[in-house]
């Protein structure tokens, strides 16, 4: 039986695949760097899922201003019931004595509370989470800026500590900046909903603000950009507000589903 002999596209092909080989070969330091890629790919793809696996091997814009918050990155869903919060962390409106006027974002950090004010001695106070040691900060901020369902970049200096992080990850309810993000100022830091509602009430983050998505989405509705933000010194004190009633004024959605986009889920047993 005669072997089909090749045809002249197919030949040409081979001939480029050789030369291409060829020139590989003559540059050893590219060639190392490929094969040290191809190994990366397989001792990392355990421990990611299908969609984050290919999202892995982007780029992350280097312009990119907003620095996450270290969080967990859950399954869609794994950690939504946020039941566990306590009392004290649910969203609540409160007497609040201040000078701050009516839409001014209040962060009350070694409390783990963020204050809106609504005017005439009333704020609603909402439970959040917060940086950790070391990562805390205080100053005036302003909304620049709102993002539905926002994409996660992590930025450089935490691929460094976690280089098995993907580059790009689509926003989604498997994404760690959740349901809704809030951009202050041209600073690193957003207030944005987490997948993780355990992690509400601690001291967790790199500095950005954490809240359940249920209730960033609540904010998300009620700032515009150029809203005034006042993050207090974790060693402040508290700020004194004493509760009217638990959520008179309505519960935003429980569950949330992004239109056209698409979840990827990484699975990290850790808080970075």
């Amino acid at each position: 039986m005669m072997l089909p002999i090749p045809s002249s596209p197919q030949l040409r092909k081979i001939a480029t695949s050789a030369a291409r080989l060829k020139n590989l070969i003559k540059q050893p330091g590219r060639l190392a760097r490929l094969l040290l890629a191809f190994g990366t790919l397989l001792v990392c793809s355990p421990m990611l899922s299908g969609g984050a696996l290919a999202q892995s091997l982007g780029y992350a814009s280097t312009t990119q201003e907003a620095f996450p918050s270290d969080g967990l990155i859950v399954a869609p869903g794994a950690a939504q019931d946020d039941s566990a919060i306590p009392q004290r962390l649910r969203r609540t409106v409160v007497h609040l004595d201040t000078r701050e006027p009516a839409g001014t974002i209040i962060i009350d950090t070694g409390n783990t509370a963020l204050y809106y004010v609504l005017g005439a001695g009333r704020a609603i106070r909402y439970g959040v989470g917060v940086g950790r040691e070391g990562f805390t900060w205080s100053g005036v901020q302003t909304v620049s800026r709102k993002a539905e369902w926002p994409d996660w970049h992590p930025p450089s200096e935490m691929i460094a500590r976690q280089p098995y992080l993907p580059r790009f990850m689509a926003g989604g309810p498997g994404n760690p900046l959740g349901a809704r993000a809030i951009y202050l100022g041209s600073s690193q830091y957003r207030i944005h909903g987490t997948n993780d509602p355990s992690t509400i009430g601690k001291f967790v983050s790199s500095g950005c603000i954490r809240m359940t998505n249920e209730d960033v989405v609540d904010l998300f509705s009620r700032v515009d950009t150029g809203t005034k933000v006042v993050v207090l010194p974790k060693h402040a004190g508290p700020v004194e507000a004493r509760a009217i009633s638990s959520d008179p004024i309505g519960r935003a959605p429980a569950s949330f589903t992004p239109a056209r986009r698409q979840a990827f889920t990484t699975a990290v047993s850790g808080i970075y």
